[in-house]
């Protein structure tokens, strides 16, 4: 892939592999781990390596060398995959996770998603707050999962905010390099209304996500015309690709 040029997707924030590390407030935000989501193939007759865990555990390691210990972690929706009863694995894993991260964080923060109706686990841990979405008035930055829209519109925080951040989408862009073509998880940045959208890719390892350019998108926030968005490409590192409407 290219070297392009180095564009920052906010103000005093840094893309570090599938995270958004908002420095200046010293808060790291995650979206779509999906915790568990191999038992669910597993169900299906389709058996998966049990990788995804540890693979998001290193991807972790990597991030908190570059951040050092961080005021606020906030997990974007979908800690886990299994809409129904916490599977065995799921235990076991998002506890580990849940573990890690207080570890590396003065707060956790769980924003939940629809994959969240049972989150059990959290409950052993008291310093773990669950909410609907985290609003930042002194940055007006509001995360949430992006799941949602009416429920949220008349909330004062929502209207007040200036950035969205937002998960669920599982954005992803397929790229031609000779005679092979490769899916790359993506950060987008574009509008929505008067306000700035920043949407995060999974951190989930089992899929790369959701071609923006091709499939389409569950967000409500994301049905909309996307050409005008701006991409940064996740692979080694982050590269940025301009509009998504620059790129075959």
């Amino acid at each position: 892939m290219q070297e392009t040029m180095k564009i920052g997707i906010l103000q005093n924030a840094e893309i570090i592999n599938t995270a958004l590390w908002l420095k200046k407030e010293n808060i790291l935000i995650l979206a779509d781990l999906h915790l568990g989501i191999e038992e669910m193939y597993t169900s299906q007759g389709i058996f998966l390596p049990r990788t995804n865990y540890e693979k998001i555990f290193r991807q972790l390691n990597e991030t908190f060398k570059k951040t050092g210990r961080l005021k606020k972690i906030i997990v974007c929706g979908d800690l886990k995959h299994e809409f129904g009863n916490i599977s065995e694995q799921e235990w076991k894993e998002v506890t580990n996770i849940l573990a890690y991260l207080q570890a590396h964080a003065d707060e956790v923060i769980i924003v939940k998603g629809d994959h969240d109706k049972i989150m059990g686990p959290i409950a052993l841990f008291n310093k773990i707050k669950i909410s609907d979405f985290y609003y930042n008035g002194k940055e007006s930055i509001i995360v949430m999962h992006g799941n949602k829209l009416l429920e949220l519109a008349d909330k004062k925080e929502f209207s007040e905010a200036k950035t969205l951040i937002i998960g669920h989408g599982h954005p992803a862009v397929s790229l031609r390099e000779q005679n092979k073509v490769g899916k790359y998880k993506c950060f987008l940045k574009g509008k929505f209304g008067n306000k700035v959208l920043v949407v995060l890719p999974s951190m989930c390892t089992v899929t790369e996500g959701t071609d923006v350019l091709k499939e389409n998108l569950l967000s409500p926030f994301l049905k909309q015309d996307l050409s005008e968005f701006e991409c940064w490409l996740v692979a080694d590192k982050e590269y940025y690709f301009g509009k998504l409407k620059q790129i075959n």
